[in-house]
């Protein structure tokens, strides 16, 4: 083999590894020839023109973006450190080449300014209560935002609300208020329900007298099965209500006598 043809065979494999390329499933590769924007290729084998062509890879899944705290100043003009977590992936990848020049680095930034802005605009008790309705805001903003660079940002979570000393304290002192209120105000519930338990008691036994016979006969019952050496038994002054009458009349018959 003379050395024209090795060198011929060295040309054809240079050639054909600077012209194949393989891309992952998850991957594009937006292909410029001479400058210009060919398209987006893969997945799988593509081929470049030597020298013409160049590429650049584009990976396609979703990144966890983390943002850093931020100090933010509510609108009560509280001063805490926020902090999130953005999900976000690239859907055009001849987009996020062309229109931006690192679309990793300007989403952070656009995160955190986002981030700082919304924040701002909300006070403590909507902060830590409605963040729901903070990550939708924010995430809709970003959306708007990052669109023009083929970036779909998917979920916004606000992750850490740092907050002041003094505030923890204060919302401390507020929480264990408002469960003493809560206690009270069971506790008087309670109280007015009993109270209305022992009214409708009441008026059955004014209306059955026998009831109170039986309840206490129960409540004899009761206290013999407990084991004490001493029991009161407490007389109702029923018992005594015909002797009573029969003593009442008998006198006042002989007041009558007397006279």
């Amino acid at each position: 083999m003379t050395f024209s043809m090795l060198f011929l065979i060295f040309l054809v494999v240079s050639f054909f590894a600077s012209a194949i390329r393989i891309m992952n499933e998850y991957e594009r590769a937006v292909v410029f020839r001479l400058g210009r924007v060919i398209n987006a290729k893969g997945p799988g084998i593509i081929i470049l023109v030597p020298v013409l062509d160049k590429m650049r890879r584009l990976d396609l899944r979703t990144v966890t973006l983390d943002v850093p705290s931020q100090d933010v100043i509510t609108r009560d003009n509280i001063s805490v450190k926020v902090s999130a977590v953005v999900y976000f992936r690239v859907i055009d990848p001849v987009k996020a080449t062309v229109n931006v020049e690192n679309y990793l680095f300007a989403t952070s930034q656009l995160a955190q300014t986002t981030l700082r802005s919304i924040c701002g605009q909300a006070e403590m008790d909507e902060l830590l209560s409605e963040r729901d309705k903070i990550n939708a805001k924010i995430q809709g903003i970003l959306d708007l935002d990052t669109a023009p660079w083929g970036v779909k940002v998917s979920k916004v979570e606000v992750k850490d609300i740092d907050l002041p000393v003094e505030m923890k304290r204060a919302m401390a002192k507020q929480a264990e208020a408002e469960r003493e209120r809560r206690a009270k105000v069971i506790n008087a519930e309670g109280e007015f329900q009993a109270a209305e338990k022992l009214s409708d008691a009441a008026a059955i036994i004014r209306k059955f007298p026998e009831a109170l016979q039986l309840r206490y006969l129960q409540t004899l019952r009761e206290v013999a099965t407990e084991n004490n050496s001493t029991t009161l038994f407490p007389i109702p002054i029923d018992l005594f209500r015909p002797f009573i009458d029969a003593y009442n009349r008998s006198k006042t018959e002989g007041d009558v006598k007397d006279i």
